[in-house]
């Protein structure tokens, strides 16, 4: 069933290596979003529109009945160092079967997928007895959820179900740890580096700290399907007058992985024990996001995202599973991402039933291999064509 022909299987994949050659790095999205509203509105979608952040929604289906959400994000990481990629970032270089560049598997393959998921079913002309939309979202990199948290809240469009394209190698993802960005500010007292003594080093009380915070990390909780919380100090920065004076100021950012059952407030108070303990001058507090979307839309929001993970024997994981088992002959497996996705907002805070289907491994996500395999992004459309009728049913 919605077997693609080979004109859609070629122009899918024209398609894909379109979306890679189109640089998009998070708020810079618009370029590839008219590209993605071009596509849908050729393949037949009747209704496509972009929102005050810049997503981009088609929609086909009929209301009245449930809404199911394919949710792909368009903005890409940057390229840090062109030259430690072995293939062009933006070639969309096709060797064996696979494609190569930036956003392949993280995640334009799926995208591409979704797109033409939808085609098959229009072009099987199905009346669907719900709304399909398949959403691509804006910012995911640096602010997981706020883009759907928009969609949702801002522009009312709530959904009954949403299935995430990031990559999964075609198996199931119900879950996975949510974080919390926290940045402690450490205070000291200035003076002549020749006279220490007269001074307090902000490095050296930091540096306490920091030590209190290694100790943390193997005490933190665990969930026997998510797994441990984990802590890490990622940068660290000082002030002083100058180098041979000592410095007033150390400030560090801390990555906090949650697992379920851990909170913002857990891991505030976390820290605050430990500068307690410490007797240092220094404050935490959970950071900001803040950027401008390429539609002029002002973005704010808590760098926290909750952990989150759908029930295994949730309706939407058995179907899902069934659709992937009877479409491409296998048991997938279900399991959990170790990254952060929106299913933080969409099921950490929405409590909408989200779960993850997509090409593309897990492990060539932000790196110089970024890659997918051209039979997974077809059969990924397959299996979402298949999908939304499983969900949304058929009206006769």
């Amino acid at each position: 069933m919605f077997n693609l022909s080979s004109q859609d299987r070629s122009d899918l994949v024209a398609f894909l290596q379109e979306l890679v050659r189109i640089p998009s790095p998070s708020t810079k999205e618009k370029a590839v979003a008219e590209r993605l509203a071009e596509e849908m509105r050729r393949v037949g979608f009747p209704e496509v529109r972009h929102d005050r952040i810049g997503n981009v929604i088609g929609r086909l289906g009929s209301g009245g009945g449930p809404r199911l959400i394919y949710n792909g994000h368009m903005d890409t990481v940057s390229v840090s160092d062109p030259d430690a990629w072995p293939r062009d970032p933006y070639g969309a270089q096709i060797e064996d079967g696979v494609l190569y560049g930036l956003g392949a598997c993280d995640m334009k393959g799926a995208l591409a997928a979704m797109v033409y998921g939808a085609k098959a079913l229009i072009d099987a002309d199905v009346n669907l007895a719900g709304e399909l939309c398949v959403v691509g979202v804006v910012q995911e990199e640096p602010c997981e959820g706020l883009a759907m948290q928009v969609l949702v809240e801002e522009e009312g469009l709530r959904p009954d179900f949403v299935v995430l394209g990031e990559p999964t190698g075609l198996q199931i993802k119900r879950g996975h740890r949510g974080r919390v960005e926290m940045k402690v500010t450490v205070r000291g007292r200035s003076c002549h580096a020749s006279v220490p003594s007269q001074g307090r080093n902000a490095i050296y009380d930091a540096a306490r700290l920091i030590f209190g915070i290694e100790l943390l990390a193997p005490r933190l909780a665990t969930d026997p399907f998510l797994g441990q919380g984990s802590v890490a100090v990622t940068q660290i920065e000082s002030s002083a007058a100058s180098r041979n004076a000592i410095p007033d100021i150390c400030a560090f950012y801390i990555d906090r992985r949650l697992t379920l059952g851990e909170t913002e407030a857990k891991a505030l108070a976390e820290i605050q024990g430990i500068i307690t303990r410490e007797g240092v001058d220094a404050e935490v507090y959970v950071t900001e996001y803040r950027a401008t979307s390429y539609t002029g839309y002002e973005c704010r929001a808590k760098e926290y995202y909750p952990p989150w993970a759908l029930d295994q024997d949730h309706p939407l994981v058995h179907v899902v599973a069934r659709v992937v088992r009877e479409t491409l002959g296998y048991r997938p497996r279900i399991g959990q991402w170790a990254f952060s996705t929106d299913g933080a907002y969409t099921m950490g805070r929405a409590n909408i039933p989200t779960v993850g289907f997509g090409p593309g491994e897990e492990r060539f996500a932000h790196t110089v291999d970024d890659q997918v395999r051209l039979d997974d992004v077809v059969a990924a459309a397959r299996v979402y064509a298949r999908l939304a009728v499983e969900v949304l049913g058929v009206r006769q």
